[in-house]
């Protein structure tokens, strides 16, 4: 089967958003066994939107539209498929009823222009929409399917996982797919990529390499008569890659460092304190952000880099001697803030996250582990935006966090 995308919106075509549709549908068609062969951007035309449904139609089996769903004049996703197919359109009053309850629940007046999204036509097939009022559409033609989606990605992203993916499965694809995923970090993707060459050439099961802010995933997909059969080969290959990319694995599938870590912490019993220069706190931050983080997390301290000293339990000389930017410092900031709030292990984190700093390289990031025994730290570059350097920051710490706490418990 030839898939093809079709993004509809033109803040798209104007860059004023990013397409996250068409990326998460580039990444979830191929476990279907379903070929994506093309991706088209179009704005919110009328005439064009049915000009590239026409194209998609001509070479294509299955075409998914995203966006131009909602309920005002420039959403004309529903109109142009309907003159696409010469169907007229109606309203379908139940579905007019359940938007007013949920109107309702939310203890809110319905505007008018939200009729408008209970629109149908006598060919399509309403699919639910767990997460607004918006429901998509499925129309099925000479062995030929529209599947049309709304635009923001937490409704699409849901009506395709419980909806949409469930029914290709069932119609279109005469095999299983079954997935998982290594996520390593600390490793680029190149060498990643030298590393795991012979798999990324074999087609079953096919390994993708993947960019993320925490780190570089390898997705290893088989494809099978039986899911039994699909996960035996997905583990095969899984057990030959891991003594090969070794420790810069960090986890799997729905595993993340911070949830890694809050498990090595409390599983043990251990406390932990922070103290960041320059990250805004999003260490602390992406701690607190795991369920029962305040059994082990102890304090945040966020701290501009000026006034590292005495008041918050740092040693003043070797700031002096070393400056507030150095590894000597972090070992200082994550030893004292220990020591501060008698906690097992402390962690100081800082580096360079603007231009501003012209006596350092951007992206120059700086880790502290103090953990009453050992004193350890890290020097790492990345590049990025701001809030790239900073999240990848947060990741790095995490990072170095479990491989020490995982040292601890197996000496232990």
């Amino acid at each position: 089967m030839k898939a093809e995308v079709i993004s509809i919106g033109t803040e798209i075509l104007l860059g004023e958003i990013t397409d996250l549709n068409a990326a998460y549908l580039a990444s979830q068609l191929p476990l279907l066994g379903i070929d994506l062969h093309f991706i088209s951007t179009v704005g919110d035309n009328r005439q064009r939107l049915i000009e590239t449904l026409n194209h998609a139609w001509q070479r294509s089996d299955i075409i998914i539209s995203t966006g131009g769903l909602g309920p005002t004049e420039d959403d004309i996703t529903r109109e142009a498929i309907a003159d696409f197919f010469q169907e007229p359109i109606s309203i379908d009053q139940s579905l007019v009823s359940q938007f007013k309850e949920l109107f309702r629940h939310f203890n809110m007046d319905m505007p008018e222009s939200n009729i408008k999204q209970a629109s149908v036509i006598p060919s399509c097939q309403v699919i639910p929409n767990p997460r607004g009022t918006a429901p998509g559409w499925w129309v099925a033609k000479d062995k030929h399917v529209i599947i049309a989606m709304p635009g923001p990605p937490g409704e699409m992203q849901q009506m395709w996982s419980s909806v949409v993916a469930p029914r290709l499965q069932r119609e279109f694809c005469d095999a299983v797919i079954f997935s998982s995923t290594l996520k390593t970090f600390s490793l680029s993707e190149a060498k990643l990529g030298e590393i795991t060459k012979s798999f990324l050439l074999a087609r079953n099961p096919t390994v993708g390499i993947y960019a993320k802010p925490d780190g570089i995933h390898l997705r290893i997909a088989a494809k099978a008569e039986s899911l039994d059969e699909a996960k035996r080969l997905v583990k095969s290959t899984t057990d030959e890659i891991r003594p090969l990319v070794g420790d810069y694995i960090w986890g799997a599938d729905s595993d993340t460092l911070e949830i890694i870590v809050a498990d090595l912490f409390t599983g043990k019993k251990m406390s932990l304190s922070t103290m960041e220069t320059d990250t805004g706190g999003i260490l602390a931050n992406t701690i607190t952000n795991v369920p029962g983080s305040l059994q082990f997390f102890k304090c945040g301290i966020v701290i501009n880099r000026a006034d590292l000293g005495e008041e918050f339990g740092v040693d003043s000389s070797v700031i002096s001697q070393y400056g507030p930017l150095s590894l000597e410092a972090v070992r200082e900031m994550a030893a004292s803030v220990r020591r501060k709030f008698n906690t097992s292990v402390g962690v100081g984190l800082a580096g360079v996250v603007g231009n501003d700093d012209p006596a350092h390289k951007l992206g120059t990031i700086l880790i502290g582990i103090d953990d009453g025994k050992q004193n350890h730290a890290f020097q790492r570059i990345y590049p990025g935006t701001r809030l790239q350097i900073k999240q990848r920051a947060a990741i790095a710490a995490l990072f170095e966090l479990r491989k020490i706490m995982l040292k601890e418990i197996q000496c232990t």
